[in-house]
């Protein structure tokens, strides 16, 4: 049987010629796609990444240890009384309370996105997550536990026994296993896709002219200069009253005051920290080391007196505090 070309050429040609418009607009949108993406490339912070590569059986294990009470000695506290995941990682308190109702003596930080910091503590006596944990679990005013005490407690649950026995059949329910389960949970504490990481990706409409202006007074008066790279800040240490001495305006200074200078005993150390973090900063207030500030827009004026010597007017700290407020990330259940 003979086909008749004459019916199907014209169908052919406008395949063709459709496949030749489509992909000649396509290549435009791509190339303005990449030509958004490359225009913000060398910015001093980066997105967050969209995954993270972890085993799941482990963190689902480190979910669960993370908010085990088991792990104080009391059975009252866990890891997440502290720092509830669904309020920004912390509890929105100046000070937490520990077993007994005892009250600590530094702001808790955020949990969230805390496999991306240098180190851990506001003074950054814990180089890694793993090492993180032993603090609070054995602090006497936090969980006020130890290791022979939480082993044996979880050594009583069948479901953790089988659990750790699969996931480290050599080492089983053990001190570095707890730890690596935790550490590895709170890697997966990524908060990713916040409308300023979609900005920085090409998204120009994920956020607000007014957040645009913020970003870019918040690079002019040099606020970037300790709040960069992918985690906004987290990645130095920096003295708290650079231009201005913000513990002889504030008074009644405290041992935790002294920040990195009770890990290393250097002089030159007192009063210095670890710059924070300012990922889903809106979510993690009261603010401070000392917890002493409601409010991201007192907060920007304070840091622009006390680190960078300079008066910021009313309208730019509102444009900076819309940036700050584009920073805020999606968790993942």
């Amino acid at each position: 049987m003979r086909m008749d070309f004459s019916i199907i050429l014209p169908q052919v040609r406008a395949c063709l010629l459709g496949g030749v418009l489509a992909s000649s607009l396509m290549v435009p949108m791509a190339h303005a796609k990449d030509d958004a993406i490359a225009k913000y490339e060398n910015e001093p912070i980066t997105p967050i990444p969209l995954t993270v590569d972890l085993d799941r059986d482990e963190v689902a294990l480190g979910r669960d240890l993370f908010h085990d009470v088991r792990l104080s000695k009391d059975d009252t506290i866990s890891c997440a009384s502290c720092h509830p995941l669904e309020n920004g990682g912390v509890d929105g308190l100046r000070f937490s309370f520990g077993i007994n109702g005892q009250q600590g003596a530094i702001n808790t930080p955020t949990v969230l996105n805390s496999g991306l910091f240098f180190a851990q503590f506001w003074n950054g006596r814990a180089p890694t997550l793993e090492e993180q944990i032993e603090g609070p679990t054995h602090d006497p005013k936090e969980m006020g536990s130890n290791w022979a005490e939480i082993i044996s407690k979880l050594t009583q649950d069948g479901g953790y026994i089988k659990r750790f026995a699969k996931l480290y059949p050599e080492q089983g329910i053990a001190r570095e296993t707890i730890k690596s389960a935790i550490a590895t949970f709170e890697r997966s504490l990524l908060t990713p896709n916040s409308p300023f990481d979609r900005f920085l990706r090409g998204e120009e409409d994920a956020i607000s002219a007014q957040a645009k202006e913020g970003y870019v007074q918040f690079k002019a008066y040099g606020c970037s200069s300790c709040h960069q790279g992918v985690a906004v800040g987290a990645n130095m240490y920096e003295k708290l009253g650079v231009h201005k001495d913000y513990f002889g305006t504030r008074g009644n200074i405290t041992k935790a005051d002294f920040g990195r200078f009770n890990v290393t005993g250097i002089e030159e150390h007192k009063f210095e920290f670890k710059v924070p973090s300012l990922r889903n900063v809106a979510m993690t207030g009261p603010y401070f080391h000392d917890g002493s500030i409601e409010t991201l827009h007192e907060a920007v004026t304070i840091m622009a007196q006390y680190q960078l010597g300079r008066t910021i007017k009313e309208q730019d700290v509102e444009n900076i505090v819309a940036f700050l407020e584009s920073l805020s990330g999606e968790l993942k259940p």
